[in-house]
């Protein structure tokens, strides 16, 4: 399976595709969005990802404030009632063409991911590819709007069971072949902890119940080591949110990765990729003289009159494997044979030097 986002194929035989999600780190000053652009491109990054939405159509504030307990989870550090956050993290519908322009002239894809209807199909000239995040995992009616464009779609499947996943992946790929499945842990707390729940074998599970989508990480916390695992399970888009410093305030500034943490996240996956390779176990091209120098050969153990009959102390198995030599697994079927010339000590056996 592949598909194509811009200029860039993704697929299991093509580098990871990594999308810096600016998210709600512009902390709403265009200008500053502008630069997060510039350097998520220096950094590596493929994709600048923001957020399209309107805070009263994706949190309730009277439901907010009426939860028992006031805000948890990562929402209990905010200094604003969820509904403040919100409003102030969203970004300006006019504020689209400049980022999309910024982004063309940083030579960057830009896209939003839309957390409403009229987001989704506002978006839609705009962009080549389409994201729900985790939340929207069981909103079904929004899954299919965003599938029907016909776009790249990619679905994070944080805080869902396996069941919630088949139904948004079935309903998905009834419209849109065109799939990028992300595992996802949707603790934002920035916690050491979080590693033991981002649950990267899930990966595997996705990769034997459909084959037919691209797999994919969104993922929160800061360690390189999450990604280059995810890649080595499959995962060839990677999402990670991006800030220019973690000690801004603001609602994602903790758990994103800076230009240097992103810089390194990039260049080991790159070494990663590399070190992948092939299926196939052969002698790789920069062992062709190890090959030589570290494995054995078949050796005359002393000196050897022609004529003289092969026994098991008449053989030494030693480096350097010089080529044309028996190799030692070879050993059976060299004992009884007879030599066809002198042998000095030390010297390498090949077949044209034996007779019955």
């Amino acid at each position: 399976m592949e598909i194509k986002i811009g200029t860039r194929t993704i697929g299991l035989a093509h580098p990871t595709y990594f999308i810096a999600d600016i998210a709600a780190n512009h902390d709403g000053d265009l200008e500053r969005a502008k630069m997060l652009i510039r350097l998520a491109k220096q950094a590596g990054a493929d994709a600048a990802k923001f957020q399209n939405f309107d805070a009263p159509k994706i949190v309730s504030d009277y439901g907010f404030n009426a939860m028992s307990g006031g805000q948890v989870s990562h929402q209990a550090a905010w200094k604003k009632s969820v509904f403040e956050v919100y409003k102030g993290a969203s970004i300006p519908f006019e504020w689209t063409t400049t980022l999309m322009e910024e982004c063309n002239e940083a030579g960057i894809e830009y896209f939003s991911a839309p957390y409403d209807f009229e987001a989704i199909d506002f978006l839609d000239p705009y962009v080549r590819v389409y994201k729900a995040g985790s939340g929207e995992i069981d909103w079904i009616e929004a899954l299919e709007r965003m599938a029907g464009k016909g776009k790249p779609f990619l679905v994070a499947t944080g805080a869902s069971t396996i069941g919630e996943v088949q139904r948004a992946v079935r309903a998905i790929l009834k419209l849109n072949p065109q799939l990028v499945l992300m595992q996802c842990n949707t603790n934002y707390t920035a916690s050491p902890e979080n590693y033991d729940h981002l649950h990267l074998n899930v990966l595997r599970t996705y990769a034997a119940m459909f084959p037919q989508v691209i797999l994919g990480l969104s993922d929160h916390t800061h360690s390189v080591a999450p990604v280059l695992g995810a890649v080595t399970l499959g995962a060839r888009v990677i999402e990670r949110h991006f800030t220019d410093s973690n000690d801004r305030e603001g609602p994602d500034h903790k758990f994103a990765m800076n230009p240097d943490s992103w810089a390194r996240m990039v260049e080991e996956t790159r070494l990663l990729e590399r070190s992948l390779g092939s299926p196939d176990k052969f002698i790789a091209g920069n062992e062709q003289e190890t090959q030589i120098v570290q494995r054995r050969c078949l050796r005359a153990a002393r000196a050897i009159k022609a004529g003289e009959t092969f026994t098991r102390d008449m053989i030494d198995v030693l480096r350097p494997a010089t080529p044309g030599a028996i190799k030692p697994d070879q050993i059976p079927y060299v004992i009884g044979t007879k030599a066809l010339h002198d042998f000095a000590f030390g010297q390498e056996i090949r077949w044209t030097d034996l007779g019955a």
